[in-house]
């Protein structure tokens, strides 16, 4: 059987889409970061949270304040990589669910009340969308390379607020020289599918 998506699309996406730690000087415009988020806003998260927050890293300031705080094998690449995103989850997501979710308006209160069920719920959703955004950088024709060595503490004092809790970190631009490894072996379907 196959997919729906055309093998080209696949290819892009998934089977021929590398993470990337070297690339070229080629700009990612506001454009590109646009379209991105404008595809993978619609991917599903539980009771649409929606708590993915995206912090672009784009002047010479922020990159110098940022990269001390990578770890050394990281420090390089997100220097010299055309755009670096510090994507983050939100705490505070609930605030927006009368606006998001509004067959169930409620569930601010009802499900997200406690901080420790929002911190949750922030940390799984936000991860869904991580992915989403590494899916849509490639779907723009753009190489990602997400990492999370880093100082998480220190990125969210720089960056962020205690109400915002950093994820992952993602270097985004066309690869340049050797920007891939080679590519490591994947589980077979039988490794990983079971029926019952």
């Amino acid at each position: 059987m196959s997919l729906a998506l055309d093998p080209t699309a696949q290819d892009l996406l998934f089977r021929e889409a590398r993470t990337a730690n070297t690339f070229t000087d080629e700009p990612v415009t506001e454009e590109q970061v646009q379209a991105i988020y404008d595809l993978v806003k619609y991917g599903p998260t539980a009771f649409n949270q929606t708590p993915l927050r995206i912090v672009l890293v784009r002047s010479a300031e922020a990159r110098e304040r940022l990269v001390p705080l990578m770890a050394e094998g990281n420090q390089a690449k997100t220097a010299t990589a055309p755009l670096v995103a510090i994507l983050a989850a939100d705490n505070e997501f609930h605030e927006e669910l009368p606006k998001l979710f509004p067959a169930f308006p409620q569930a601010k209160d009802a499900f997200f009340a406690e901080r420790s069920v929002r911190e949750s719920a922030a940390g799984m959703n936000a991860a869904l969308q991580a992915a989403y955004f590494i899916v849509g950088v490639r779907a723009a024709g753009l190489a990602a390379g997400p990492m999370t060595g880093f100082d998480f503490a220190g990125v969210q004092k720089e960056f962020l607020d205690d109400d915002h809790t950093p994820l992952m970190i993602v270097n985004i631009g066309k690869p340049g020289e050797g920007a891939s490894h080679p590519r490591s072996p994947r589980l077979a379907y039988e490794e990983v599918v079971k029926a019952v």
